[in-house]
């Protein structure tokens, strides 16, 4: 999967926007970030997961994703390596992140 790849799929999400936060792209719903691009380096994003989902993805796909270092990192939030994802592994964690950041109303409606 190549940085193109994810963010095509994170905007193919309802109402996502791409913006700049700390000079890498965000990706946002209801104005809250829910992924983002190309940190702490080049060929890696994060979804925010709560951390049962973190430890789901992780337990599943071990060579794609890892917890980001810190507390953040154990609160959920989780580095894809992009090199090692597929558009089948990566769009479920993608749609989790989303739903747990979207306003109540939209994510009800996203079916997957």
């Amino acid at each position: 999967m190549t940085s193109q790849d994810f963010r095509r799929m994170a905007l193919s999400l309802p109402e996502t926007s791409e913006q700049s936060h700390m000079e890498h792209p965000d990706f946002r719903v209801g104005g809250k970030i829910f992924a983002t691009l190309g940190y702490p380096r080049d060929g890696l994003a994060m979804v925010k997961l709560t951390p049962e989902e973190q430890d789901t993805f992780m337990k599943a796909k071990p060579k794609v994703f890892v917890p980001v270092k810190g507390g953040w990192g154990r609160r959920g939030a989780t580095n894809v390596i992009l090199r090692a994802a597929t558009k089948t592994t990566l769009r479920p964690a993608l749609v989790a992140a989303w739903r747990k950041t979207a306003p109540k109303r939209l994510a009800e409606q996203l079916e997957e």
